[in-house]
């Protein structure tokens, strides 16, 4: 399997995909594994997996450099993940211990009925490229804290990103066969829905997901999937810093090349503030440094997978014969690697592409609206449920909006925005189930209820 430096599309190593013979070991070593870790203290595996935070900030250089050459996201945004991701453990520190806690619920005359967190098993855990250590934290780490072992597939396109999370891991104190990592494409993540493992925990697209369910169903056993989004950004005509509106709203569409599941993939303006907001909006976009994503200062970097230049080269065609008006970007940049110019589309309509498919990349449509109800049914318009935003100087008619949607996450004056203590969920087919908080917590566990009589 070879890895390919997207920025320059140069192989930087290759590694020999798991046989099924070595992912049968992997697994019968987690499950001879996961008892002995299950055992162990919560405040000992607490203490590892701080001890794991530890390493990951003193060796932050080196990982960055190898998240950066794999997937070409910006050297500085490769920190930003890295160290951001933290707060995960900040999060299990101050919280692991009331939500795993053994509960007594009542007494009831002579009987005393009590709740016991146990752990799954040996679950896995299929990841993404996009964001490996955000997104991985908030599997494995509160997969490992409850006491199971984790069967880590990291993306294809992020491997080396894997493998260099392993091996902290088990320097942390995480034992080899409570953590262990399948490197390979489809053919190893199919040997992983076939093996008798515990709970199925993916991050990727709708397709994929939906596959995995249907594949491991009949298991009965958890499945969680956190799924892609169409996420919108609706700017009423209430905003009184117009150019600070288009700025946030620029980051949050063009952030980590648009590559992320919440990025702002449509943004609908009300009519009044349409033409203001367009022109900051694309003097923004203009003035991002897009180049080599190892040299500091560069905000736009390759695309990570090469396939992915083929869709946004459809949706700008898409959009311009149905009537669409390109202001910036719309092409691939010609100096070799996989490198999209940062696109800004108007006048676009819920009949493109642009504005109803999962874009994955540095594009973007903004639609006037003439009002807050024509909004909603547009942000509404969708088969996706992650994220929606709106900027707004006025609270209540923020929320008043935000509540008609079918969504996971509502943001008001933010966007693209993830925290330990709140729940990250999906709607419609952006997913099932749910990752970080105190219900993040509980979701790699299966409740035990006693019902004691002394």
């Amino acid at each position: 399997m070879d890895i390919i430096n997207p920025a320059n599309e140069t192989l930087i190593q290759s590694l020999p995909p798991d046989t099924p013979s070595q992912v049968a070991a992997k697994i019968e070593r987690l499950k001879k594994g996961q008892p002995d870790w299950a055992h162990r203290t919560l405040e000992e595996r607490i203490a590892i997996i701080i001890q794991f935070g530890t390493l990951v900030k003193q060796e932050i250089e080196t990982l960055a450099l190898v998240l950066t050459s794999e997937t070409g996201k910006p050297l500085e945004q490769a920190r930003n993940e890295i160290l951001g991701a933290h707060n995960r453990i900040e999060h299990i520190q101050a919280n692991a211990a009331t939500w795993l806690a053994r509960e007594r619920v009542v007494t009831a005359g002579a009987v005393r009925e009590e709740i016991v967190h146990e752990p799954l098993g040996v679950i896995a855990n299929i990841s993404a490229w996009n964001f490996p250590y955000n997104v991985g934290y908030n599997v494995f780490l509160y997969a490992l804290l409850a006491g199971n072992a984790v069967a880590y597939k990291p993306s294809e396109y992020a491997s080396l990103t894997g493998l260099k999370i392993r091996e902290l891991l088990i320097k942390a104190g995480v034992p080899a066969n409570v953590f262990d990592c399948f490197i390979g494409g489809a053919a190893v993540g199919e040997m992983l829905l076939d093996a008798d493992l515990d709970g199925y925990f993916f991050t990727g697209s709708y397709q994929t997901g939906k596959y995995i369910a249907q594949k491991v169903a009949a298991k009965m056993v958890p499945v969680q999937l956190e799924l892609g989004g169409k996420d919108p950004l609706y700017v009423m005509d209430d905003v009184k810093d117009i150019r600070q509106a288009a700025i946030n709203a620029a980051e949050g569409a063009f952030y980590n090349n648009g590559q992320s599941c919440c990025a702002v993939e449509r943004i609908y303006v009300h009519e009044n503030v349409h033409d203001a907001f367009v022109k900051a909006f694309v003097a923004e976009v203009q003035g991002y440094a897009m180049g080599d994503p190892l040299v500091e200062g560069t905000f736009i970097g390759p695309v990570t997978r090469k396939e992915q230049m083929e869709v946004l080269r459809d949706q700008v065609k898409d959009a311009l014969e149905k009537g669409a008006v390109l202001h910036t970007g719309g092409r691939q940049r010609e100096t070799g690697g996989y490198f999209w110019e940062p696109t800004v589309l108007t006048q676009v309509s819920h009949q493109m592409k642009v504005m109803r498919e999962e874009s994955f990349g540095p594009i973007i449509g903004i639609q006037s609206v003439r009002n807050d109800e024509e909004a909603v049914a547009l942000m509404k318009d969708t088969s996706y449920g992650l994220t929606a935003a709106v900027f707004s100087d006025s609270e209540s008619r923020a929320v008043q909006v935000l509540e008609q949607l079918p969504t996971g996450t509502a943001y008001w004056n933010y966007c693209d925005r993830v925290s330990p203590n709140l729940p990250w969920t999906g709607r419609k087919n952006s997913g099932l189930g749910v990752t970080l908080s105190y219900l993040g917590i509980r979701a790699f566990t299966q409740p035990k209820a006693y019902h004691l009589k002394g």
